[in-house]
């Protein structure tokens, strides 16, 4: 789980791109402490050149006092909809949802710095509740805010990143953009995982990164961008940090006949085309919704 903490500093001024535990990070820990990357993006890796790729930026993606996140919407959403902003479950404010738990349309008055495309932060946005939360078969949470898409873009000139409705595939190109570093990491999906568990608890279908995107404590919540689309199609999470098996920080894969792989110092993240079937008129939540298939409380 990748929260920042001391140790994420350390890595970033020793070597720029080291890996971090994924435990909480104090609030008085911000991002500006390492400021020698300046307020511009820094792609850690360029993406393959090809005509069908595009440049994705930070614009759409938030900052949280301990994670990242983006501004999101499903292909349905209308621009008169309440906004909603996209993280990991175990970047809730309350702590980590317990294996099992699902959190539902729970109030939250959090804030969330919205970035510009350079990582300007340009405006602080609000939630009105917490609309879905946990670490039951994926790793994420999904805010409604106070303001509208439309209020938002106008206002701001920012638009939301749509999440894509469909399975991606392996091979795709893509950008994790972390609003909390203002940094963006470029590889591939290298495979999907059957099974991640990590401490008590078990992700299904797990996005992983082929050895390029080595992600760092706070970049936990970044949107994963399909770089052909532009369309979000994960929600970055963890990664296995020194080699231990299963434990927290320590992710391991496991096959359907139950074998157990280590990949140290290779990341994860949690698909997230799941979500558009499960929010229905005005972006609002409905777990009985046809095809929903997200875990329930």
């Amino acid at each position: 789980m990748r929260k920042p903490l001391v140790a994420a500093l350390i890595a970033l001024a020793i070597a720029g791109a080291g890996a971090a535990p994924a435990v909480a990070a104090p609030v008085s820990e911000a991002p500006a402490a390492v400021s020698r990357t300046s307020a511009q993006p820094v792609a850690d890796t360029k993406a393959a050149a090809s005509p069908t790729l595009q440049a994705v930026t930070l614009a759409g993606t938030v900052a949280l006092s301990n994670c990242s996140g983006s501004l999101v919407r499903f292909p349905n959403s209308l621009d008169t909809d309440p906004a909603l902003v996209l993280t990991n479950g175990h970047c809730l404010e309350t702590g980590f949802p317990a294996p099992g738990q699902v959190i539902v349309n729970r109030a939250s008055s959090r804030t969330f710095g919205l970035l510009n495309s350079a990582g300007t932060r340009v405006a602080t946005l609000r939630a009105s509740k917490i609309a879905y939360s946990t670490m039951t078969d994926t790793d994420a949470t999904v805010y409604q805010l106070t303001s509208t898409y439309a209020t938002i873009r106008s206002s701001y000139g920012i638009s939301a990143l749509t999440v894509q409705d469909t399975h991606p595939t392996a091979g795709t190109a893509i950008t994790v953009a972390s609003g909390y570093w203002k940094r963006l990491y470029s590889c591939n999906i290298d495979a999907f995982v059957y099974r991640i568990k990590e401490g008590g608890w078990t992700w299904k279908d797990s996005v992983r990164y082929t050895s390029a995107c080595q992600t760092i404590g706070g970049t936990s919540g970044s949107p994963v961008v399909d770089q052909a689309t532009g369309k979000v199609v994960a929600v970055n999470n963890t990664g296995n940090e020194d080699g231990q098996s299963c434990t927290v920080n320590n992710p391991c894969e496991v096959d359907a006949s139950g074998n157990v792989t280590v990949r140290q110092g290779i990341n994860y993240a949690q698909q997230t085309y799941q979500f558009p079937a499960c929010f229905t008129t005005r972006n609002q939540l409905s777990l009985s919704a046809a095809g929903c298939t997200l875990p329930k409380p």
